[in-house]
């Protein structure tokens, strides 16, 4: 392709809209179903015990449930552990906010380590340091689609006799040491928003293989009340965290699509890799080693000491020729959000920052040098199951052309 005719610009699939996104007829199917039946409620219908059922056969789990969004995966796993106010839970510095709030909400201290500048992932080493006499658990965030290194990381959770909690909501289906993603600490979370490798708009579900974690989950989802109980209450303080029929009936139809979905996403990932390999001041994402990554975004490393003005500059170029991306991911980490640096939680308490060691709530720039090193080199391209050979050409080219303007 020549430079005249890269710069016809070409629609890409995406995942905000119906051209990157596999709902059809088979969604419609189950959505008329509930319908007809009249029962849109979870506690009486058929559609998210169905999908449950079927999520837990996939991956292997002795027990999947089904909730409103992510978030609400990430509050019930928390909720599970069940901190006492002012514990420590370990987690990302570059994640999203609602698997931080909940940590807030449950009254413990989300404690944020560093990640490895490449992956942008926790690893063991930069998860030790954080470890006090408050750690209550872990969080991992799977980043993108690519697994962190989890064996390293559970024997360092094992020596410190904490669980280790998997933030999936990016990573359906990828694997380490053949191993689904969520299934290796003691509960996975996944997220089915809109983006997501399968979707329900909104919508999230926890695996486990403890028992006991399960029930707690479970009651948490529902208020505390323990339906089928032979004599239920209101166990604990807790919310109702449901998912409605209409989105597991959407779960039910999307979850036969999501093994395509994630080798489509593979192989155009490939694609792309083989044509950027080689490039100077690009580096292609790497997956951990005996890992699958299942690319919910393909992510790039730009070297700014070899492309002038780094990830921004080359964010630009591509932005003009209709290429979305992302410079940076996220624009500062969670930590330098102002609900951490203002601590505004509940009225005018600051709860629970209250009961915060010193040294867990010091957010100085310059004890995370890891995490800005990532985000100032960090790259983010939308990735979907529907993009074609053609789509994966234009943006190689669009790289490679948009690098050799920068480098003039």
């Amino acid at each position: 392709m020549t430079l005249a005719q890269s710069q016809v610009t070409l629609s890409l699939p995406s995942d905000q809209d119906a051209s990157g996104r596999s709902l059809g007829s088979e969604e419609l199917g189950c959505l008329s179903e509930a319908i007809d039946s009249g029962v849109l409620t979870s506690t009486k219908g058929k559609f998210v015990h169905e999908f449950e059922r079927r999520f837990s056969t996939i991956l292997g789990a002795k027990h999947a449930l089904a909730c409103s969004s992510g978030t609400a995966a990430i509050h019930a796993a928390i909720s599970a552990v069940d901190p006492e106010p002012g514990d420590e839970i370990i987690t990302s510095s570059i994640t999203d906010m609602g698997a931080l709030t909940p940590i807030l909400y449950q009254g413990a201290i989300p404690v944020f380590a560093e990640v490895d500048p490449c992956s942008c992932n926790v690893t063991a080493e930069t998860l030790e340091p954080c470890f006090s006499g408050r750690t209550r658990a872990i969080v991992v965030t799977h980043l993108f689609g690519n697994s962190c290194e989890m064996d390293r990381i559970i024997r360092l959770a094992n020596q410190h006799n904490v669980p280790v909690l998997e933030d999936c909501a990016q990573a359906f289906l990828t694997t380490f040491q053949d191993r689904y993603a969520g299934t290796i600490g003691k509960i996975g979370c996944f997220s089915l928003q809109q983006g997501k490798h399968i979707t329900t708009g909104e919508g999230g579900i926890v695996v486990t293989d403890d028992d006991e974690l399960a029930r707690h989950m479970f009651l948490f989802i529902n208020k505390g009340w323990g339906y089928g109980d032979e004599a239920p209450d209101h166990e604990f303080l807790a919310l109702n965290y449901r998912m409605t029929e209409l989105q597991g009936a959407v779960a039910v139809a999307q979850l036969p699509k999501l093994q395509t979905a994630v080798r489509k996403r593979t192989e155009s990932a490939d694609r792309l890799r083989a044509k950027l390999t080689g490039i100077p001041g690009i580096e292609n994402p790497r997956a951990a080693a005996q890992s699958v990554h299942t690319y919910w975004k393909y992510c790039l490393r730009v070297d700014k000491t070899v492309i002038p003005g780094g990830a921004s500059a080359l964010a630009a170029k591509l932005k003009a020729r209709s290429i979305s991306c992302s410079p940076r991911y996220i624009q500062k980490p969670a930590f330098m959000c102002r609900i951490f640096q203002q601590q505004k939680t509940f009225g005018r308490s600051r709860f629970p920052f209250t009961l915060a060691r010193p040294e867990a709530v010091n957010y100085d720039p310059s004890r995370f040098p890891l995490t800005l090193d990532a985000l100032d080199g960090v790259l983010v391209l939308p990735w979907n199951e529907n993009y074609q050979r053609e789509h994966v050409e234009y943006i190689a080219n669009g790289i490679t052309e948009s690098i050799s303007e920068l480098c003039q």
